[in-house]
């Protein structure tokens, strides 16, 4: 078990074998117990994939293989604070690459990357969904539109030293 690794001993793990009885049967059992497991432990990693596997009697390798095929399960946790900046056609016309390699600059970190520390992970999309208010970014869950560099740079300067 990764040091980061949830415990699977804790009052989670009895909600997950609950929800595990329910599905057990069912053909979307597998990608809906990630979910559940994601949303009790934040995110997905070997022990609580093994764990799935067994008890649903599937190979690991087919629940890793889901679990890595779906962009909406993580195999890390999740950082404190996220940034997705969009680069759709909107918001790319509009400068969202600018607003991309400012935060990279800022953070020191890549697009798909976590800062060391935990604090900060960066994300592209390809679209918000908000696309009169191009350039967009996502701070949290706060939609920041029409975004210039300064707009948001600042924040990410108070994230890295935990305010």
């Amino acid at each position: 078990m990764t040091e980061a690794s949830p415990p699977l001993t804790d009052s989670r793990l009895e909600i997950l074998n609950a929800a595990i009885e329910e599905r057990r049967h069912r053909p979307d059992a597998l990608i809906a117990l990630l979910h559940k497991v994601q949303d009790l432990y934040g995110f997905l990693d070997l022990p609580l994939l093994w764990h799935v596997a067994r008890v649903l009697k599937l190979p690991p390798s087919r629940v890793r293989g889901v679990a890595t095929f779906y962009h909406l399960f993580r195999l890390k946790p999740p950082a404190e604070h996220k940034c997705i900046v969009c680069l759709g056609t909107a918001c790319f016309v509009n400068g969202g690459q600018k607003l991309l390699e400012a935060f990279e600059e800022a953070a020191r970190i890549r697009p798909g990357q976590t800062t060391q520390d935990g604090r900060i992970s960066l994300a592209i999309s390809r679209c918000v969904g908000a696309c009169g208010m191009a350039p967009v970014v996502v701070l949290d869950d706060l939609t920041v539109g029409q975004a210039i560099p300064e707009s948001f740079t600042g924040r990410v300067r108070e994230w890295m030293h935990g305010s």
